[in-house]
């Protein structure tokens, strides 16, 4: 199975001034390897007008319901995750995390990762700017995050 993550409305490439993160610039943001906070898959600018990554999955049915594990699946105490990491690069190229977000797999209705296992794909939407402008951190629950299972076209390829 593919996760799809489609994200929008990105907050820039620095924070709003008067915030805690006033100080960092040229703010990107990536999909973090499960265990190495180093290894980023798809670094966008935070300037982008989208930003979208596609992690390929593998999927084992469970007494529990399907568990999704793969290189960026998280699987820590609370359950299996996706984490968007956002930093500084610095002119050397050089990734500083300052924050993240936790895109829960638990938050994903069964009957969705059902169809999901069997359609092959898993699409997240969201944006990536929270309520005060700032880069959107902690765990992102819905309304602010959508998933749904989709045929691998993403949103501006037709229906899904």
């Amino acid at each position: 199975m593919q996760i799809h993550i489609e994200a929008s409305a990105l907050p820039g490439r620095t924070c709003a001034p008067g915030t805690a993160f006033a100080d960092f610039g040229n703010i990107h943001v990536g999909v973090q390897r499960k265990d190495r906070p180093g290894e980023l898959l798809g670094l966008h600018p935070g300037d982008a007008a989208r930003a979208a990554w596609t992690l390929d999955c593998v999927t084992a049915r469970t007494p529990e319901g399907v568990e999704v594990s793969g290189p960026y699946i998280q699987n820590r105490l609370g359950g299996h995750f996706v984490y968007l990491s956002w930093g500084t690069v610095d002119p050397a190229g050089t990734f500083t995390m300052f924050r993240r977000a936790k895109l829960m797999l638990s938050d994903v209705a069964p009957e969705v990762v059902e169809a999901a296992a069997l359609s092959g794909h898993l699409t997240a939407r969201l944006r990536l700017t929270d309520d005060r402008g700032l880069p959107r951190c902690a765990r992102v629950r819905p309304p602010d995050i959508t998933w749904s299972a989709t045929d691998g076209r993403s949103a501006g390829e037709g229906p899904a």
